[in-house]
């Protein structure tokens, strides 16, 4: 059954059916800008979606058919972001919305199309998997408007694109194209615009069809290395254990001995 629910009045959208989650920054007129109202919403629809709707990967991506998203809504920064006080307030939503994804329980795969700018730039490198079509542009214009990107969002980047591709798009805020950023590791497929949303579904189905505890023993074992976390590293330790006394790693076993598909649970 597909479960939907709507979040900064409709402007961020939620889908779950089978496992695979749909979450939508739903602002095509603005280029999918991401307004205050929306950075607050996206860790509660992720939290929906893994939490309420059992979603067992997230896919990420744009509302209509042109953009992922052009970052934060420049618009609002007069009022909201128009000093140290406020800009401070203002970049904790980025940060919360950022960690959402990056410490979102199951695997988060950003499918990307058009203007990847920004915000937007920083949600898909917080993703744990990342396709784009072939006519993506991305850039990280901060230095460009005289600010300076949170430095949480900056670790993203270095691990998505490498220490040298990080700086010059930090440095220099110009665009890059997905043929780039394949090259560097960012990118782990690109596909023709008219494929992305089918390649991305076959990935997200590929990965809701398998063992719910050991992709999350797997995600947390890949976050503890790349930031250094002992203490994630033990807790990646205890799922993976938990796994062998798992009904999932019975049902797994009885599966390959029949020769059929395995149907998990997460139990």
């Amino acid at each position: 059954m597909k479960q939907s629910n709507t979040f900064a009045t409709g402007f961020i959208k939620a889908f779950c059916e089978a496992g695979t989650g749909l979450l939508v920054i739903d602002n095509p007129q603005r280029k999918n800008a991401v307004t205050a109202a929306m950075w607050r919403a996206i860790p509660e629809a992720i939290h929906w979606l893994h939490a309420d709707a059992g979603a067992r990967v997230i896919v990420l991506t744009g509302g209509g058919t042109v953009d992922f998203s052009a970052g934060a809504d420049i618009s609002e920064f007069t009022e909201l972001r128009k000093d140290a006080a406020t800009a401070r307030v203002y970049e904790a939503s980025n940060s919360r919305a950022f960690a959402a994804v990056r410490e979102a329980p199951v695997p988060v795969i950003a499918a990307i199309r058009g203007v990847c700018y920004g915000g937007g730039f920083g949600l898909a490198a917080a993703a744990d998997l990342r396709l784009a079509s072939s006519d993506a542009v991305f850039a990280v214009p901060a230095a460009r408007l005289g600010l300076a990107y949170p430095a949480d969002a900056v670790q993203d980047f270095v691990r998505g694109l490498g220490s040298q591709m990080a700086r010059r798009a930090l440095f220099t805020g110009a665009a890059m194209k997905s043929a780039e950023l394949l090259a560097c590791g960012f990118l782990s497929e690109m596909t023709e615009p008219d494929q992305l949303e089918q390649r991305a579904q076959i990935l997200a189905d590929t990965i809701a069809a398998n063992a719910p505890l050991s992709l999350r023993a797997s995600k947390l074992a890949l976050r503890a290395f790349e930031e250094a976390d002992d203490d994630m590293l033990r807790e990646a330790e205890v799922i993976g254990a938990s796994t062998f006394e798992s009904e999932d790693y019975r049902e797994g076993r009885a599966a390959f001995a029949e020769r059929r598909r395995p149907v998990f649970t997460g139990r």
